[in-house]
């Protein structure tokens, strides 16, 4: 009965396949001590099954591509949204990769010398440990290929993979506890009408660059009872005004003090000549323009005072470019408002549009990319897979929003299913394929030593990361969740972070922030301790 079974599944791949997805997130879903494994499970759920198979002569797999088109599906959508903001960050963002190739270069360094000098492994087990301890399959090849010896690299990545996965998984868990205190916390967005003390008459601008451009400024009244109307940066304000100012709650209250005092009145309560309304950018010929762009002030003496995409609210500057599905907060004049709503397009499909234009020719240029051969100093050549291409592109994308009349961004609801659905894909196939392959590997007499050395390895990179970039950095948990998810360049261990933080967006940046050069880096070093 058994045996039939597992025949079954063997040939019904795309069963098997929904299988994991739907009885991994089952247990992805129980908590022990509100700790839970989440999409991470299916990996594990998968290993499982198919080492069962393999104690019956039956492999069960997913199939290959399935693996490679539900991962570039996944980059893709990550570097999507996370485009807008990674390349404000990784301006600054050279000490942080730096670390960050000095943990994997001192991991790589761990497997060779301590494999061939500690545990008598040939070189081809030694790196093949340490692509496995580091979850990297094009590492394994590069050092398949360099070694000569793809066998015996198989059997070192296929032992050490597992940890590599869990022990990753507990540094994260370690970053996520120390990230209550974390410096770099996206600040409350607020709003406070503030009535205006100075004698000096300062102008709004002064005060706008005083923050760095982090507020708005949404209404002013002179006076107690005359109409409200909308500032502009060059009006002044006269004592005994009142002026609403939208931002963070810190810059707020300085300007609160530089201004004045908190006034018991609320502008925004009164709606008599100004009105504020929630609108969906729905309308394609919207995204993917800055908000400086859109001339509100011209079109319906209009402005925006912030903009909420996702679970996070930003305030609106002027260069900030619009997705669709992006919820603005709109000031107008009353009778403006419902011209104003048909501009945006205020409609549901803004939040859920696939936009399969974007989606197919960017991953086509992505998968491209990734599979372009790339010539080292020694004469081999590697890529650096569709992953790291599709990552690469989607950045390029959501940071453009659009390329003259087509729009390259995605919707973030969208690319939450799209990343979501592509990783479970993935893990899936990832998971089949290990547990076919640790099933043989434990047949041979060296199989502890690379374990223990996997161990090793893993661990040096884990504790140097997390040591590294809180003494050095001060990189605050939740970003540094997602750094050692991108070095790790795993999947199942940003899931996991993703769990933890309702998909905080500095867990996102952190790993696209690194993804790409770890993705690079393990590769070269693959290819140049393989053939040594």
């Amino acid at each position: 009965m058994i045996q039939t079974t597992l025949s079954f599944l063997a040939s019904s791949p795309v069963l098997v396949l929904f299988l994991l997805i739907g009885i991994g997130m089952a247990f992805g879903h129980v908590k022990v001590k509100s700790v839970s494994l989440g999409a991470a499970a299916v990996l594990f759920v998968a290993i499982a099954l198919s080492a069962w198979g393999e104690a019956y002569g039956i492999h069960i797999r997913v199939p290959h591509e399935l693996g490679i088109f539900g991962l570039a599906v996944f980059t893709f959508a990550i570097g999507i949204y996370s485009g807008p903001n990674f390349f404000n960050t990784f301006k600054s963002a050279g000490g942080p990769v730096a670390a960050m190739m000095v943990a994997l270069t001192a991991g790589a360094l761990v497997a060779f010398y301590g494999g061939k000098y500690v545990f008598n492994l040939t070189t081809a087990q030694a790196m093949g440990v340490f692509a496995g301890a580091t979850t990297n399959t094009p590492t394994l090849a590069a050092v398949g290929k360099a070694s000569g010896d793809a066998a015996n690299a198989t059997v070192g990545y296929s032992i050490t993979y597992l940890f590599g996965v869990i022990g990753m998984l507990a540094f994260t868990l370690l970053a996520l506890r120390v990230s209550a205190g974390d410096k770099d916390k996206p600040s409350a967005i607020g709003n406070r009408t503030v009535r205006v003390e100075r004698q000096d008459e300062p102008a709004l601008e002064e005060l706008y660059k005083l923050v760095d451009g982090r507020v708005t400024f949404s209404r002013i009244r002179r006076g107690e009872v005359g109409p409200i109307m909308r500032p502009k940066l060059d009006d002044r304000v006269f004592a005994g005004d009142l002026v609403t100012v939208v931002g963070p709650l810190e810059d707020i209250n300085l300007i609160t003090q530089k201004l004045g005092h908190d006034s018991s009145l609320s502008l925004i309560a009164d709606r008599r000549w100004l009105d504020f309304r929630r609108i969906t950018v729905s309308d394609p010929k919207v995204a993917g323009r800055t908000i400086g762009s859109l001339n509100l002030n011209e079109l319906f003496s209009a402005s925006i005072s912030r903009v909420r995409r996702g679970d996070v609210d930003m305030v609106a500057n002027p260069k900030l470019i619009l997705q669709q599905g992006d919820r603005v907060r709109v000031v107008a004049p009353t009778g403006q408002m419902k011209e104003v709503s048909k501009f945006f397009g205020d409609s549901s499909r803004g939040l859920t549009d696939l936009n399969p234009i974007a989606l197919g020719l960017g991953m086509a240029f992505g998968i491209l990319i990734g599979e372009a051969p790339i010539l080292t100093p020694t004469g081999a050549t590697f890529s650096i897979g569709s992953a790291a291409g599709t990552l690469l592109v989607g950045l390029v994308f959501g940071r453009l929003g659009r390329i003259g009349r087509v729009v390259t961004a995605i919707p973030y609801t969208t690319c939450m299913v799209l990343s979501e659905f592509g990783l479970l894909i993935f893990l899936a196939q990832a998971g089949t394929n290990a547990g076919g392959q640790i099933a043989n590997a434990f047949t041979g007499g060296v199989w502890w030593k690379m374990a223990v050395l996997g161990v090793v390895v893993t661990t040096t990179v884990g504790a140097l990361l997390f040591i590294l970039m809180r003494a050095l950095f001060h990189m605050g948990g939740t970003r540094l969740s997602g750094v050692i998810g991108g070095t790790q360049t795993q999947p199942a261990v940003l899931a996991f972070a993703n769990n933890r933080t309702s998909a905080d967006p500095r867990v996102a940046l952190g790993y696209a922030m690194v993804y790409p050069v770890a993705m690079v880096l393990k590769i070269m070093l693959g290819q140049i301790f393989g053939g040594m």
